[in-house]
């Protein structure tokens, strides 16, 4: 998400320079690299909020379950402490 974000539009200076100077030199290739580039960037955005989306979700999604992993270490705790106590009433 960071490294898209971060490079995702590397590219568009140098693909916008081309572009126009295409157009100026009359090259159809011109006009054809700017709608690339314009849907290049609308895709980029639709990809970066999605990941943005599922970023943010699992951020949620591991603080709420950020007591669980204390729970069950206590409650497996408490089962082993549970079996020492049987082990100590057995007479062998």
């Amino acid at each position: 998400f960071e490294g898209l974000g971060n490079h995702g539009r590397d590219a568009w200076s140098s693909s916008q320079t081309a572009a126009k100077d295409l157009t100026t030199q009359e090259f159809e290739l011109g006009g054809a690299l700017h709608v690339v580039q314009d849907r290049w960037e609308k895709s980029l955005k639709t990809l970066l909020d999605a990941c943005a989306h599922i970023s943010n979700h699992m951020d949620f999604t591991k603080n709420a379950h950020a007591g669980d992993e204390y729970h069950i270490a206590s409650t497996v705790s408490s089962i082993a402490t549970l079996d020492k106590g049987f082990d100590e009433g057995v007479k062998r």
